[in-house]
């Protein structure tokens, strides 16, 4: 039995433009047929990837079009709020790249409208499909190290130069700062392998290299054709052409508390020559720790016996290999394929729209604490009744 294509719209067609392109599989379950970006040459990049889709300029069209069954929105972090709610208001599904906002009022707003308005929301937190991700926390489920008690995650942004520096990603006003624009997909997956949401956050911070790198566009300037390149633009003092406002931190750090007692920390460098996340989870019986995070990668597990140094860990798991044609090491088709899923038929998800706020939470206060001298700042909760609403899989309201 054939099943008839999700007809899909776009708006944006930046550098998560990869997520239409992995959405559009027409005779496979979904297929873009509308997309907006005020961008020329983006719309014509997309009617070349994408055939058949028809593209126009204003995102108002794709939401106001009875043809679409449901819209990737993957602007700029700063527009969500508005285009996501305008899109739900219509009762049109969403899928929402992360993060959520770059505020916590403006992430309460867009879960507020889906609460009220009951029309599906789901946000593109596509690491917990990667499969290192699934496979420490698996570790964690099967009590191979005990209960957790600490979680420390150090992320290493080798490309940090060319993706957050050389566009509107270096900008306070269109981002809130890199604690939550970039490390929103790691505090989420912090807080899903402890069990908990951050609940009093400490962090140190500070603009150290990019900064002071005076080789500006002119505003209004576009990125340069070799913006972004694999193996150049090294060392970092060697890069050009970044964006004409840089007032975002390079490399931060943070200490978090969790509302279950766990104890954890997070570390971001845009300046290291290796691109990858290191996740080090302690248990009351034991720890764990990833060693790369794609294709080869293993998660070694030390339990069985006290010791110095040894690299013979007790256990050794490898990562399953996974196609990476869709990006984030095979995560983002396992995403489509869950949001495809969840429009037709609803249901719980792996993603969760609560967990996306407090990872913006965690972030927006992170970022609060370390602009002000590293003072403590507490993490607000959520309402219970939108928590309550989205932790059902977003059923009906219970009434009285």
């Amino acid at each position: 039995m054939t099943t008839t294509d999700l007809a899909l719209g776009v708006l944006g067609y930046g550098l998560r433009g990869s997520l239409a392109r992995t959405a559009h599989r027409p005779g496979n379950g979904a297929r873009v047929t509308l997309l907006a970006d005020p961008d020329p040459a983006a719309r014509e990049k997309a009617a070349t990837d994408l055939p058949g889709v028809r593209t126009v300029a204003d995102h108002r069209n794709v939401v106001a079009d009875r043809s679409i069954d449901a819209v990737l929105v993957l602007t700029p972090d700063h527009t969500h709020a508005e285009l996501a709610c305008q899109a739900l208001r219509a009762g049109t599904p969403v899928f929402l790249e992360k993060p959520l906002e770059i505020t916590v009022e403006a992430c309460d707003t867009i879960l507020r409208t889906a609460y009220e308005t009951g029309t599906p929301l789901y946000v593109g937190h596509n690491m917990r499909h990667m499969p290192v991700v699934r496979l420490m926390r698996d570790i964690v489920a099967r009590g191979e190290i005990g209960a957790v008690k600490a979680v420390w995650v150090r992320h290493f942004v080798g490309y940090g130069g060319d993706w957050y520096f050389k566009d509107w990603h270096a900008e306070r006003r269109h981002t809130t700062g890199l604690l939550l624009q970039k490390a929103a997909h790691d505090l989420d997956v912090l807080h899903w392998i402890a069990g908990g949401y951050t609940r009093t956050v400490q962090a140190l911070g500070d603009l150290m290299v990019y900064g002071g790198n005076p080789h500006r566009r002119a505003p209004g300037e576009p990125k340069t054709a070799d913006w972004y390149t694999r193996d150049g633009h090294w060392p970092p003092s060697t890069q050009r052409d970044l964006n004409p406002v840089i007032d975002v931190e390079d490399v931060s750090l943070v200490n978090m508390r969790l509302d279950n007692g766990v104890l954890a920390a997070y570390q971001q460098c845009h300046f290291t020559p290796d691109y990858w996340r290191n996740y080090t989870v302690i248990g009351d019986a034991g720890r764990l720790e990833n060693f790369g995070d794609g294709p080869g990668a293993v998660v070694k597990v030390w339990n069985s016996r006290r010791s110095g140094y040894r690299a013979d860990a007790d256990a050794e798991h490898a990562v399953p290999d996974a196609q990476d044609e869709g990006g984030h090491g095979g995560a983002d088709p396992l995403l489509i394929d869950e949001f495809v899923r969840f429009v037709r038929d609803g249901g719980r998800t792996d993603t969760s729209p609560v967990a996306a706020r407090m990872a913006v939470a965690a972030g927006v206060r992170a970022t609060e604490s370390l602009r002000d001298g590293g003072r403590p700042r507490d993490v607000p909760p959520l309402d219970p009744d939108l928590a309550a609403y989205f932790d059902r899989g977003q059923t009906a309201r219970t009434r009285n």
